[in-house]
């Protein structure tokens, strides 16, 4: 039996890369879709067909912190949550990321998995 596979979507600057960088040194079959620059709804499902789909989310004041861009359009953070809608009502796991350590992000995801057996 092949390893589940865990898709990890959400807006820019939410970490999407760090989380699949830690669930990879983990051993943990993930990978991040890029819904957030995409106008097909579910290019998240017809990439990945994930066993889990995670959600990362911020919000604007946390994403130009950690793009290091005071000036980031607060549209297209608007327009990424718009082109992710279809993803966050079918995810199984939502997380908002501001506050959190990547290593707390990890773990919850970690936790997660762990509850679905």
């Amino acid at each position: 039996m092949s390893q589940p596979l865990i898709s990890v979507v959400g807006p820019c600057g939410a970490g999407k890369t760090t989380l699949v960088s830690g669930l990879r040194a983990r051993g943990v079959n993930s990978r991040q879709t890029s819904q957030e620059h995409s106008y097909v709804r579910d290019m998240w499902r017809r990439l990945a067909q994930p066993d889990l789909l995670v959600y990362l989310d911020a919000r604007l004041d946390t994403i130009r912190s950690r793009l290091n861009d005071p000036a980031w359009p607060a549209w297209l953070r608007e327009q990424q949550v718009e082109r992710l809608r279809h993803a966050r009502l079918h995810c199984n796991l939502y997380i908002e990321t501001d506050g959190l350590t990547p290593e707390e992000v990890l773990e919850r995801v970690l936790a997660a998995l762990d509850d679905c057996g």
